[in-house]
């Protein structure tokens, strides 16, 4: 249930859905007031949400950039968080724009930093098909030549929230001690830190696919940018699952 109702609130929360249906109320109302109105709000909504300057700001508040963890240390194990490929409809995957949390997890299994790599997700879509994240990610790492020894496979969650309650069961099964490295995306890990900490698990942030590493502001900010108005839907959403996260667990 909580699966489902996080995936309605997303949709309902989709900014351009809510621009798309002012226009629209505007284009087919009969009353000049309220189609005034409605366009009106629908264009200030429109460019409050595609300029940069609230987006890079709300990045800049939210996301997790450092990571704590000791130098010369050798972690028991680094947790790869799903969410970087994708289901090519064909049985296999690729990668997305979060590859960057496919990299990190390589570079520290090949810099000697950790001894396992716990690779944990399944398929998060409402109508999943027979991929599983986790089981690709083995193959795209055995294909980099890391040992299969080396490699932990949980392929069942569908959210961070199944992520973080799934991988327990699995370090608790290998003796795996702590704190181990939680390796995600900055703007996913605030979120990801409260999960797995609410699980009792002690974690490492290394966050990584980073949006910005500093904060800057120019006038070209001020202008409509479409790749501004996509990025509302990751913060919208991370925003929703720490709220109802706290809320509900």
């Amino acid at each position: 249930m909580f699966f489902i109702f996080s995936k309605v609130l997303s949709f309902l929360m989709n900014l351009l859905l809510w621009v798309f249906a002012f226009l629209l109320i505007a284009l087919f109302s009969k009353n000049v007031k309220r189609k005034k109105k409605f366009l009106l709000w629908g264009i200030l909504l429109l460019y409050i949400f595609s300029n940069s300057v609230l987006i890079n700001a709300v990045s800049w508040a939210w996301d997790i950039r450092d990571t704590n963890i000791q130098p010369n240390k050798k972690y028991s194990c680094a947790i790869v968080l799903g969410g970087f490929s994708s289901d090519d409809g064909r049985g296999g995957g690729f990668f997305n724009m979060a590859a960057d949390r496919f990299i990190q997890g390589l570079r520290l299994q090949r810099m000697g930093r950790v001894d396992k790599l716990l690779l944990t997700g399944g398929n998060g879509l409402l109508m999943p098909s027979a991929y599983r994240e986790a089981d690709w990610t083995k193959e795209q790492y055995k294909d980099l030549q890391v040992p299969d020894s080396c490699l932990l496979i949980e392929n069942k969650s569908r959210n961070t929230i199944e992520n973080a309650a799934f991988t327990k069961q699995l370090l608790q099964t290998q003796k795996l001690k702590g704190p181990y490295l939680l390796v995600t995306s900055a703007f996913h890990m605030r979120r990801s830190m409260m999960i797995f900490k609410k699980q009792g698990i002690d974690v490492i942030a290394y966050p990584c696919n980073f949006s910005t590493r500093n904060f800057s502001f120019s006038a070209e900010d001020l202008l409509p940018n479409a790749g501004a108005m996509a990025g509302w839907g990751t913060y919208i959403k991370e925003g929703i699952g720490y709220v109802v996260t706290v809320l509900f667990k």
